[in-house]
């Protein structure tokens, strides 16, 4: 959502570099943010874990990651991953930038760059921002889950969303 008499940010997408990195562990090191995402690394302080899972995403030829930039800023990252048949998108944008349609505009952003549907997401079935996101890009809910989340330490409900095959981002 927009916030009243601001323009809403230009979103856009690139290659991850090695000095995003850096950013966002410093993200993901949000106490709130990683409440509400819930389904996070075990321990967010632990550097050598965080680069020895980068370092296996990046050189993965199945993923598609990339970094979200608003009005030229790096404000997170998305990705789709999985092996055929069982892909799924993922994204993280910084507490900063919530509230500003980010989330949404790098999703379609990311589905314009990976047409294979369908897709899978899921999100805890209290963040509501992230499932509004999802819903405006065309997910749709295809089931409900319970699992341990380490951002909460506690089992946390979750909801499975589905983006089928014959939908296609559309503009703003």
């Amino acid at each position: 959502m927009d916030r009243p008499g601001h323009q809403p940010p230009e979103v856009g997408l690139r290659e991850v570099r090695e000095s995003d990195l850096p950013l966002f562990f410093v993200m993901e090191q949000d106490p709130e943010a990683r409440r509400m995402a819930a389904f996070t690394a075990e321990d967010p302080t632990d550097r050598t874990r965080f680069d020895a899972h980068w370092a296996r995403i990046l050189a993965s030829a199945e993923t598609v990651n990339r970094t979200v930039l608003a009005d030229g800023e790096v404000a997170g990252h998305a990705a789709v991953y999985g092996p055929p048949g069982e892909r799924e998108v993922t994204y993280w944008i910084d507490r900063a930038h919530w509230g500003r349609g980010i989330a949404t505009a790098a999703l379609r952003a990311l589905l314009d760059l990976v047409p294979e549907r369908p897709l899978g997401a899921r999100a805890a079935a209290d963040n509501a921002g992230s499932l509004r996101a999802l819903a405006k890009c065309g997910f749709v809910v295809s089931g409900y889950g319970r699992d341990y989340a380490a951002g909460r330490g506690e089992d946390t409900d979750e909801v499975l969303l589905t983006l089928r095959d014959s939908w296609r981002p559309r503009e703003p």
